[in-house]
């Protein structure tokens, strides 16, 4: 099981991605608009990369790393559950996982 300071760090990061989700992707198009030419766009462009280097780091969601639902685990994780392999595969042994059938040959 992982520390539980570090699910606490993670949780941590996935409430500020959420926090200031919007308001990056807004400053990313008006980032991202100033390659079409003008000189203004360009200034608009300079200021919204300033603002956004205010921003906390860890609000990009970027930072957020993958772990177990029940463990914590980082590593072995598998996105379409939640879980990492170790989890996953004792609780599909148990059938606590739907649709999910060992497989034999």
């Amino acid at each position: 099981m992982a520390k539980e300071s570090m699910k606490a760090r993670e949780v941590k990061r996935a409430r500020l991605v959420a926090k200031y989700a919007e308001r990056r992707a807004a400053l990313k198009k008006i980032i991202n608009a100033a390659y079409d030419g003008d000189d203004e766009k360009r200034q608009a462009a300079y200021e919204a990369a300033q603002e956004l280097q205010t921003l906390p780091k860890n609000s990009s969601y970027i930072r957020k790393h993958n772990r177990c639902s029940i463990t914590g685990r980082p590593k072995g994780y598998m996105r379409q559950f939640g879980l990492s392999r170790i989890q996953f595969r004792e609780m599909a042994s148990q059938g606590l996982i739907p649709g999910v059938k060992k497989a034999s040959w």
